[in-house]
């Protein structure tokens, strides 16, 4: 397959890359705006979601039921999603469609009309999401995890945000964010596919013109500091995430800290997985997860096990993460290499994931990044750069949150101490 990847910035500031893959008969193209839950302010922690849901509710050109109509009319696709530091519009359509895919796209970051009765009516549908988040732990987990690793800071929040802040959110609050933070300055312009960058270019051009062109408020530093919270609900589970400080994108340590979640936590043939189901049989999931942001980052232990195994649980846990830093095998350092490149590589056959991968690159560092530059740096990383992260990230202050059967989980006290030994 060949592919080409070019990149052009306007003189507006708005930046556009692309990647011609000839052999499919696709296009993806996406709007990427570097902000999220972490630029938020306390009293608007959710405004970000609730932009992104609002941006498909009508145009000055565009009923909401039109945007919809045009995408699937011609058999394409047409979503978002809000995240921590990035909010994504993007649709997927067959290559002779690119040009409306273009027009809707910067029609609903330009001209979206926020009328009240699709507020309304779009504020139900969130608190809905927040009340289905809530009801379910394994998902909740998580968010309970990042405030208390980054609490009191913007960091720390849902990316959903609360009840009530999301009940009392008016118009003003919507069109401000927006106007504050969609700029040329502060999106990346993504596409992949069967395409030619400069009709793109010419495209962007056309439909994004109206883009205000300001820089946007300085993102506040996200600073770690680990905590503890247990929240007992009759449930059948106990779910349990346990974490540390981890490196962020731009690190050096960001590969070994990939290839170090892959071998304890990445698959069935991963450390956890080998000994706390299959061997102990504590557990039907359990992994480990690295969540990198630009300035910082968390690595994380994942498990859910009934109310009378949760005494041995966290114990096997912590001894797998000591147990690992007492060296590794030639296999599983090769078998975790082949897992993330196969991840990379699979992913790449996907016009919607190489937007994404280009898009994130840009933002982070300012380049796209050649597949070939990434499985190097993969294969680059050696038992002792693994050992040395894994030393860093374990010594550092843990953040252990529960839900469910909680009473039979060790203290943090013992946590800290056990981690320590």
């Amino acid at each position: 397959m060949t592919e080409t990847i070019e990149l052009t910035k306007l003189e507006n500031g708005l930046t556009i890359v692309t990647e011609r893959m000839e052999r499919v008969e696709t296009v993806s193209f996406g709007a990427y705006v570097s902000t999220g839950t972490r630029d938020e302010r306390a009293e608007d922690n959710g405004v970000s979601h609730f932009l992104e849901h609002m941006a498909f509710k009508g145009t000055a050109r565009r009923s909401a039921a039109r945007i919809a109509e045009e995408i699937e009319n011609v058999g394409g696709y047409i979503n978002a999603y809000t995240a921590r530091e990035t909010t994504a519009y993007y649709v997927k359509l067959l290559k002779e469609d690119l040009a409306l895919g273009v027009d809707i796209i910067g029609d609903i970051l330009t001209h979206s009309t926020f009328l009240d009765a699709e507020i309304e009516r779009e504020r139900g549908v969130i608190l809905q999401e927040i009340g289905q988040a809530n009801d379910t732990p394994d998902d909740i987990i998580f968010d309970h995890f990042q405030e208390r690793a980054y609490p009191d800071q913007p960091m720390g929040r849902p990316t959903l945000g609360t009840e009530a802040l999301v009940s009392g959110m008016t118009r003003d609050t919507l069109m401000n964010y927006m106007r504050e933070h969609y700029t040329t300055r502060n999106i990346v312009i993504a596409a992949a596919g069967n395409l030619d960058h400069a009709t793109v270019v010419a495209l962007v051009k056309e439909h994004f013109a109206d883009l205000p062109t300001h820089d946007t408020p300085r993102t506040r530093e996200a600073v770690y500091s680990g905590g503890d919270l247990r929240i007992t609900r009759e449930l059948d589970q106990a779910h349990v995430v346990m974490g540390f400080p981890s490196a962020s994108y731009r690190s050096a340590d960001h590969y070994p800290v990939m290839v170090l979640s892959t071998l304890l936590g990445g698959g069935m043939s991963s450390r956890l997985f080998q000994e706390i189901r299959e061997r102990r049989g504590l557990v039907y999931s359990v992994y480990s997860f690295a969540s990198p942001f630009g300035d910082s980052g968390v690595f994380g232990l994942y498990a859910g096990t009934g109310g009378e195994q949760t005494a041995e649980l966290v114990p096997a846990m912590i001894d797998e993460l000591r147990r690992l830093q007492d060296g590794l095998t030639s296999e599983e350092m090769a078998r975790a290499r082949a897992q993330l490149k196969s991840s990379l590589l699979m992913s790449m056959e996907s016009t919607g994931s190489r937007c994404e991968q280009l898009s994130r690159q840009i933002q982070v560092h300012g380049r796209p990044i050649p597949t070939a530059e990434t499985v190097a740096r993969i294969d680059a990383v050696t038992e002792a750069d693994i050992l040395r992260v894994a030393r860093d990230i374990f010594s550092g202050t843990p953040t252990f949150t529960a839900i469910g059967p909680v009473e039979n989980l060790p203290s943090i006290e013992d946590i800290t101490a056990r981690l320590a030994a």
